[in-house]
């Protein structure tokens, strides 16, 4: 299936969403996309690949292969986000996670599929 968007163009609009889902529950607010790394970005558009591609077909799978991604990039569960040792509060079973958290699961694959 033709796509009318880019992978990396939906994915800018999940980070945006995202940073902007941050800031409604008072989190720290990740740098825009055009500042973003490419760890960050290239975990993103994994994400956006594998629900278009029908491989990732809910929210709670949706999480599930981003904790996969981040694991295989040597990140692990840590009480806050840090980025130099590659720690993170989320990677935890989607059940586990808070509801804003997973409500921001839900946003990404909404607007993943919105966008085709």
């Amino acid at each position: 299936m033709e796509h009318k968007f880019s992978d990396e163009q939906v994915a800018a609009v999940c980070h945006e969403a995202n940073r902007q889902v941050q800031r409604m529950f008072g989190e720290q607010v990740n740098f825009p996309w055009e500042n973003t790394g490419p760890d960050l970005r290239n975990s993103i558009i994994d994400g956006v690949r594998k629900i278009r591609s029908g491989e990732v077909t809910t929210p709670e799978q949706s999480h599930r292969n981003w904790c996969q991604y981040k694991t295989d990039e040597g990140w692990v569960y840590g009480e806050v986000k840090n980025f130099a040792t590659k720690e993170h509060p989320q990677l935890v079973p989607y059940e586990v996670l808070p509801a804003e958290q997973q409500y921001k699961d839900r946003v990404f694959w909404a607007i993943v599929k919105a966008l085709g």
